[in-house]
């Protein structure tokens, strides 16, 4: 009995999604632009966001210019969005914005631009474009918008993006330092610093590229030992009046202490 009962509400259910597929059809085959709108907002409505994406892309260019238009547009961004299409609802919302720049969906269409850019951000270890792209169209947004009840969530995005970034490039930097790419490390560690000034990779990224640079200039040639080195006990004289109490000041001083015995021996040969 209850199997049968199963069986009659299987067919049951397949019966009626055939009839939604084929009342779906006749609205796709129809030219009534009227009756595509109205069954596009029925399925956005009912959360139905596949089936209304395809029907406000059909519509929208049969009723540009009317004040249906404007709705349906931010609608059609709204269910690419809620589908995990970012980069097509970044899009659609960025066109919306440029469109209708004193619509009541503008302010919102404009942060969705960015929060669509910034859902397609990707792990920090891949390439990071999209997401300095989310973080400009973000930043754009705070601009335009400063009061935006959206600022607080733009302002956190940003952070998140930013700590993204931040942890790339010191594992970047700190990647050339270990395959021995040693002027690649000091220039990704000095970049680091100038990028990020509040990281708290700072300090350990400042003793690495003591570090490196130390390396750098003890592996040059003989002409170019000299001005490495000095530049070695540069980065050193940064680091210690930055870092009175830091961790790693006795590793440091012993790499300065050797950087002056190496200029001591180069003034020495030289004279």
């Amino acid at each position: 009995m209850q199997k049968r009962m199963l069986k009659h509400i299987n067919l049951v259910v397949v019966a009626l999604l055939l009839l939604g597929c084929s009342e779906f059809r006749k609205i796709q085959k129809s030219n009534d632009a009227d009756l595509k709108y109205k069954a596009a907002i029925e399925y956005y409505e009912e959360e139905d966001y596949y089936r209304a994406a395809i029907l406000f892309e059909e519509v929208l260019p049969l009723i540009i210019g009317s004040e249906k238009a404007e709705k349906a547009q931010f609608f059609f961004a709204n269910a690419h969005f809620k589908q995990g299409n970012y980069l097509l609802s970044a899009h659609y919302y960025e066109t919306f914005f440029t469109t209708y720049r004193r619509s009541e969906f503008a302010e919102e269409a404009l942060f969705m631009h960015a929060f669509s850019l910034y859902k397609e951000s990707p792990r920090y270890n891949l390439d990071q474009t999209e997401t300095i792209e989310a973080i400009n169209a973000i930043q754009n947004f705070i601009n335009l918008f400063p009061s935006s009840e959206y600022v607080m969530q733009a302002n956190d995005i940003i952070d998140q993006l930013q700590t993204k970034l931040e942890r790339k490039a010191f594992e970047k930097a700190e990647q050339y330092y270990k395959l021995n790419r040693l002027k690649a490390a000091v220039v990704a560690f000095e970049s680091f610093g100038k990028d990020f000034p509040d990281s708290d990779k700072n300090e350990v990224a400042s003793y690495l590229l003591i570090e490196a640079q130390y390396k750098y200039a003890s592996n040059s040639i003989r002409t170019k030992q000299q001005e490495r080195l000095l530049e070695a006990k540069e980065y050193y004289e940064q680091f210690i009046d930055r870092y009175t109490q830091s961790k790693y000041n006795r590793d440091a001083e012993k790499i300065y202490a050797d950087i002056i015995d190496d200029l001591a021996k180069i003034k020495e040969s030289n004279s």
